[in-house]
C-alpha cells in the first residue's frame, strides 16, 4: 500500500469536503463510543483487567525473544512451519513461495491488517493469483479499489447505497432488477457470491489476534465467521503476523480478549474466537494439510527499549480511533497508510520514518481521549509528543512553527521574562478584545483565525492567581524552580 501521509493536510481538507464521508462518520461517532462505555459499566472489574493486559504484554515484550524461540518450537511440533520475515519484502516472498509450491490458484483472505501492512494483495495479484478478501468490510473496499479506513470496521466510511451500487457493478451475473435496499440483503448477495470462493481456493490466509508460545496456536476474532471457513477449507493454512502479538499462555491470552472486543465493538466476546494449531491430524475431519506461521519484524525489534516500545502493546481494537475528535472528522484515509488515528500518529513514523510520517503526531488536539479508553494503557499522546520533537530536531517541521517554538522556548525558559509577556499579551488582548470578547483576526495568527474565532483573554495570568492562592515567588524562587 502506497503512503500519503505526507499529504495528511491535503488529504483531510478533502475529506471534511466529502459529504458522504461525513455522513458516514457521524453514524460511526455515536455506535462504538456508546456501546463501548456500556460494555466498560457492565464490567467492574474491567479497570483492573486492563492493568493485567498491560502487565502480560510488558512481560512479554521484556522477554520476547524466549517467547518467541517457545513460539516456533510448539508450531513444530504439531506439524507446522514458522518463517521469520525481516520486512514487509521477506514476508511478500514468503507467501508467494508457498503458493507456487502449491500449484496455487486461488487464494481467500480473511481480515489483515499486516497484510495491509506488507501491501500483499498487489505482489500476489501481480503474480497471477485470485485474491479474495472474505470479511465483509474488506470485500467491500476490495471491490471498489480502496484501503480500510478502520481497524476492525475498514468500509465504515461507505453508505449502504454505495455498496448496493458496487454490487450491481460487480456481481454482473445476478438478477438486475434483485432489491439492495436492506443491509439484510446486500449480506445475503455477499454470502452467496463468497461461498463458492472459500471451496474454490487453493490457500487461505489469515492474521492473528494473539500467538500463543505454549501451544503454538494462532488466534483470531471474527464477527462473521469469515475467518474460520478461511483457514479450514483450504488445503493451506498461512498465518501472517507481526512477531508482537505473542502471548505466553492460553490464559494470558484468554485475560487480554476479556477487554478486547469490550474495547473495540461494545461486545463481551466476539461472536467468532478461532485457535488454531498447525494442519489437521489423521482424525480430523477438515482443516488445511499445511499449516505456515510468518513471523513479521518490520521495525517492530527497532521500538524495543526506546520510547516507543509501550505501542507494542497494542491489540488492534481500535477504541483509540472511536473516541478521536480527528479521526471522527477526517477519517481513516486522510492518514495515508494501513494505521489510521492517534495509533497510526504513532506507528506510522514508527514504521516509515518522521520524514513521511511526521504530520500524523501532529493531528492530535492532546485531549487525551484515546490513553483514557486503550485497553492496553498506552500513553499515546506521550509518544506522540515525543515524534512531535522528533520532527522539530531533525528540522522538518514548517520554518513557521520552528520559529515560533524557538521564541517561546527562549521565552518560558526564563520566568520574569515569561510572567512580563503574558501579563503584557492579557493585558493588550484584554483591552481590545473587551468590547466584542473575541478576535476575528489576529496578526501571526491566521491558521487559527481563517476558520474560527478567537476568544479574548479575560482576568489574571495564571500565574498571578497562582500567587493569590500560595504566595507570590520571588525571583530567587522563579530562578531554582527553572533550573529543575
Amino acid at each position: 500500500m502506497q503512503t500519503t501521509s505526507q499529504n495528511f493536510k491535503a488529504n483531510s481538507i478533502k475529506a471534511l469536503a466529502d459529504p458522504n464521508l461525513q455522513q458516514a462518520l457521524g453514524k460511526m461517532k455515536v455506535g462504538f463510543v456508546e456501546k463501548r462505555a456500556k460494555a466498560r459499566a457492565a464490567l467492574p472489574e474491567f479497570d483492573a483487567l486492563r492493568d493485567q493486559a498491560r502487565d502480560i504484554k510488558n512481560h512479554t515484550l521484556a522477554n520476547i525473544d524466549y517467547y518467541l524461540e517457545t513460539y516456533e518450537a510448539a508450531v513444530q511440533k504439531s506439524g507446522g512451519v514458522v518463517h521469520w520475515a525481516r520486512d514487509a519484502a521477506e514476508a511478500r516472498q514468503v507467501v508467494l513461495d508457498i503458493c507456487a509450491q502449491e500449484k496455487a490458484k486461488s487464494v481467500t483472505k480473511g481480515k489483515s491488517m499486516v497484510s495491509e501492512e506488507i501491501a500483499l494483495n498487489e505482489a500476489l495479484e501481480a503474480a497471477g493469483y485470485e485474491v479474495v478478501e472474505t470479511d465483509l468490510g474488506e470485500y467491500i473496499i476490495q471491490i471498489r479499489g480502496e484501503a480500510p479506513s478502520h481497524i476492525i470496521a475498514p468500509a465504515v466510511h461507505v453508505l449502504k447505497e454505495q455498496v448496493a451500487d458496487d454490487f450491481r457493478r460487480k456481481h454482473l451475473h445476478l438478477d438486475p432488477k434483485r432489491s439492495l435496499v436492506e443491509r439484510k440483503e446486500l449480506i445475503s448477495e455477499a454470502r452467496g457470491v463468497l461461498r463458492q470462493k472459500y471451496l474454490d481456493s487453493d490457500v487461505g490466509i489469515t492474521g492473528a489476534n494473539f500467538l500463543i508460545a505454549e501451544t503454538g496456536t494462532s488466534v483470531i476474532v471474527t464477527n462473521e465467521g469469515n475467518g474460520d471457513l478461511t483457514q479450514t477449507l483450504p488445503r493451506v493454512h498461512i498465518v501472517i503476523a507481526s512477531m508482537e502479538k505473542i502471548v505466553p499462555t492460553l490464559d494470558d491470552a484468554s485475560a487480554i480478549l476479556r477487554v478486547l472486543a469490550r474495547s473495540a465493538t461494545g461486545q463481551e466476546f466476539s461472536s467468532y474466537t478461532t485457535f488454531s494449531t498447525g494442519p489437521k491430524r489423521a482424525a480430523d475431519p477438515d482443516g488445511p494439510e499445511a499449516y505456515h506461521v510468518i513471523l513479521l519484524d518490520n521495525g517492530r525489534t527497532d521500538m524495543l527499549g526506546t520510547e516507543f516500545e509501550d505501542m507494542l502493546r497494542c491489540i488492534r481494537c481500535g477504541a483509540c480511533m472511536n473516541h478521536c475528535p480527528v479521526y471522527g472528522s477526517v477519517g481513516g484515509h486522510a492518514y495515508g497508510w494501513v494505521y489510521p488515528g492517534p495509533m497510526g500518529a504513532v506507528l506510522t513514523p514508527s514504521f516509515i520514518g518522521v520524514a513521511d510520517g511526521g504530520h500524523l503526531p501532529n493531528a492530535s488536539t492532546f485531549c487525551g481521549r484515546c490513553q483514557d479508553v486503550c485497553p492496553m494503557r498506552i500513553p499515546l499522546p506521550k509518544m506522540m509528543r515525543a515524534y512531535r520533537r522528533k520532527e522539530y530536531e531533525a528540522g522538518l517541521a514548517p520554518p513557521a512553527m520552528r520559529f515560533g517554538m524557538d521564541i517561546w522556548g527562549f521565552v518560558a525558559k526564563r520566568p520574569g521574562l515569561y510572567r512580563l509577556a503574558t501579563r503584557l499579551a492579557m493585558g493588550v488582548l484584554g483591552w481590545r478584545g473587551r468590547r466584542q470578547g473575541r478576535f476575528k483576526t489576529l496578526p501571526l495568527a491566521s491558521g487559527w483565525t481563517d476558520h474560527r474565532d478567537m476568544a479574548a483573554p479575560s482576568g489574571k495570568t495564571f500565574q498571578d492567581l497562582w500567587d493569590k492562592r500560595h504566595g507570590a515567588r520571588t525571583t530567587k524562587d522563579l530562578k531554582r524552580e527553572a533550573a529543575q
